[in-house]
């Protein structure tokens, strides 16, 4: 006789999770906020699905998230399939295929669940609501910031008024290196010394390239001085033109929204490696916890672009907690139109199923912060 104890049904794969009440319903609304938003800016909504065909889903920018991608093998046609991981790649396809005839630049947002293999942190999920927009089509810096500004005010909807824009140049540190000759194995080195801010490793290994790069590197921080010690420095054109971009973009954001905290560390590339131009992070103050990511890229066909996706488990965890809604119970017998004339007032109804003697001690029980009675609705005490 087996003596194993059954498997815990509520017992979930490491990184996922049930929502329940009422997290589920603040999330949804959190997101449609973000979404309406977007569409206030005239981004227009699409929907990719969950799987794709690995082939297709992982080329151009999908081959970033491909280590993080699942595959599964699709039974009727026998090829393999992914589940995205990341949505940006599925509406730059949309973007470059079915809407290929539509005029440039082409403005999509979007709103789903991605899974992958790791969560970025210990603790973290593996399954991430994402919300965004693209804007496709377009390569100059009124369009990095126009991304930038309406991720900023999506999230301003859900609570968050004060951010922190962290702004970044990924492709910056390989054009550095590519350009002074370094071998790969140095590249390598020199890489992972930046990456982990190790100033000693970079004076040791980056030769006649390391006082730029140190000094580089203790720029990061706010806007202005970063700013500075880039025009400074003695960058290749290729690097030049980066860094008179950012400071375009800095100052177009600056001059739309000034409440906006911005900082730029100049040799950060984290995030996914199809970012090509600016990239950006978006922060609450006090929190370490992501609550958006984005940035410039190409699309597989070369079409530029840039977007910005929104976690928005995030960015509802770091807003002020919304007010509980006003529920109303009815008793057994309440008239359609009582029930939508209340519902008209703001309560949410919760109607009885049958006839009840305690109607105040039932709506207690079922949580409800009011109960109808014959001179209209009555608080409950707490």
């Amino acid at each position: 006789m087996d003596d194993q104890a059954p498997p815990n049904p509520a017992l979930l794969p490491a990184g996922l999770r049930d929502l329940l009440p009422p997290e589920a319903a603040v999330e949804a609304a959190g997101v449609e906020a973000a979404m309406a938003v977007f569409a206030s800016h005239a981004y227009r909504r699409v929907k990719p699905p969950l799987l794709e065909f690995e082939d297709s889903f992982l080329g151009g920018s999908g081959a970033a998230v491909a280590d993080q991608s699942f595959r599964i093998m699709d039974p009727d046609s026998h090829r393999m399939m992914v589940l995205r991981a990341d949505m940006t790649p599925q509406v730059a396809r949309i973007a470059g295929t079915r809407l290929a005839g539509l005029p440039r630049p082409l403005r999509l947002s979007y709103a789903g669940e991605c899974v992958r293999v790791r969560s970025g942190a210990p603790g973290t999920d593996r399954q991430v609501p994402q919300a965004g927009i693209e804007l496709i089509g377009a390569d100059n810096a009124a369009a990095d910031a126009e991304v930038m500004l309406v991720a900023a005010e999506a999230l301003s909807a859900l609570g968050l008024e004060r951010l922190s824009l962290d702004l970044t140049l990924p492709t910056l540190v390989p054009l550095l290196l590519e350009d002074a000759g370094f071998d790969d194995p140095t590249r390598h080195v020199l890489s992972r010394a930046l990456d982990r801010k190790d100033a000693a490793a970079v004076t040791q290994h980056a030769g006649k390239l390391a006082p730029m790069l140190t000094g580089l590197l203790l720029a990061a921080g706010p806007a202005a001085p970063a700013l500075q010690a880039l025009r400074r420095a003695a960058l290749p054109q290729a690097c030049r033109n980066l860094a008179d971009r950012l400071a375009e973009v800095v100052a177009l954001v600056q001059a739309a929204s000034p409440s906006l905290r911005l900082t730029v560390d100049p040799l950060e590339f984290r995030g996914f490696r199809y970012h090509t131009g600016i990239a950006l992070t978006l922060f609450a103050p006090g929190r370490h916890e992501e609550l958006g990511r984005g940035g410039g890229y190409f699309s597989a066909d070369g079409e530029p672009a840039t977007g910005i996706t929104l976690y928005a488990d995030a960015a509802l965890r770091a807003a002020a907690k919304l007010p509980s809604p006003k529920t109303i119970y009815l008793p057994f017998g309440t008239t359609a139109a009582e029930a939508k004339s209340l519902r008209g007032l703001g309560f949410v109804t919760l109607s009885g199923l049958a006839p009840i003697v305690d109607v105040a001690s039932e709506a207690k029980r079922l949580a409800c912060s009011h109960v109808l009675c014959n001179n209209g609705p009555q608080e409950l005490p707490k």
